[in-house]
């Protein structure tokens, strides 16, 4: 018989990311954000990869704009972003540093390079809030490289901990309302990852760099840019290829809930949007204080 509580994750779809153009003319590949397909990663709404060492791909950056009722996750991995919000905050977020801002209730804010030349990579996640949190009070987190640990594994696996926890070491950012594990994870060529997750979560993983196995059969090879959507269970495996594979893996405790969304804000009913939308050019979007 099979044990119901140690079942292998097998894949469930496979796909590549597309090209697209955001912000202010941002040229980058979106691994998934289809809003007619949204339940496929609940809670998870969007993954975007700005890839490029082109500056007209990048310069043009994603002035101020609004979000609500979500969370944005930016994990740079080369170049600089300058951030700055309704809140008063702002910092420039540089190689390996994570911001992971809860937009809640409502904020206005821009993320624009501090650069104009050379590689600028970074990735931005999409976090769904249920309808209880949709209207919770902003808040951000910025988290240096250096507040991320590292996990090194006895086969040269190395593992960056941004949210969740690996042989007893937490990643920094906690408390957040899915449960969200966040991992940033190499795997040297032709060794073994296998992570236990928790049964019912969402989980995903979106390739970096190389290729690797993302299921038991070792026939069926995974590249770069492609993102992996695992069936349920308790664990995953994943075998490097013929060289090192580097990939996000992420989980999180779906919502199941309506989804309403439009553009930057992301609600659970039509009328919710009506009205956020109305808020934001009547000026009384902003509930928060500074």
């Amino acid at each position: 018989m099979t044990d119901k509580n140690n079942r292998l994750r097998k894949v469930s779809m496979v796909s590549k990311s597309v090209r697209t153009m955001e912000g202010a003319g941002v040229r980058l590949k979106r691994a998934f954000g289809n809003q007619g397909n949204v339940r496929l990663l609940d809670p998870f709404l969007l993954l975007d990869d700005f890839h490029s060492e082109n500056p007209d791909d990048y310069i043009a950056g994603f002035p101020w704009h609004p979000h609500r009722g979500i969370e944005t996750v930016t994990y740079m991995l080369h170049g600089k972003v300058k951030h700055e919000d309704s809140m008063g905050n702002s910092g420039v977020i540089k190689d390996g540093d994570v911001q992971w801002m809860t937009a809640g209730s409502g904020i206005i804010h821009s993320e624009m390079p501090r650069q104009t030349e050379g590689l600028l990579r970074g990735l931005q996640l999409w976090v769904n809030l249920p309808a209880a949190n949709k209207m919770m009070d902003p808040r951000y987190r910025e988290v240096t490289q250096s507040e991320i640990p590292e996990v090194a594994l006895k086969n040269g696996t190395k593992i960056k901990i941004v949210s969740g926890e690996i042989e007893g070491t937490k990643g920094p950012v906690r408390d957040i309302v899915v449960d969200p594990e966040y991992l940033d994870v190499s795997v040297p060529a032709g060794e073994v990852f296998e992570k236990p997750v928790k049964n019912g979560y969402t989980v995903f993983a979106y390739v970096l760099e190389g290729e690797g196995n993302f299921s038991e059969e070792r026939d069926t090879i995974i590249k770069e840019d492609h993102l992996v959507i695992f069936g349920d269970g308790n664990r995953v495996t994943v075998t490097a290829g013929k060289t090192p594979v580097r990939f996000l893996l992420v989980s999180g405790k779906p919502l199941r809930e309506p989804v309403a969304w439009n553009g930057p804000i992301v609600m659970n009913t039509q009328e919710e949007l009506r009205i956020a939308f109305t808020e934001y050019q009547n000026g009384t979007f902003i509930k928060h204080k500074k």
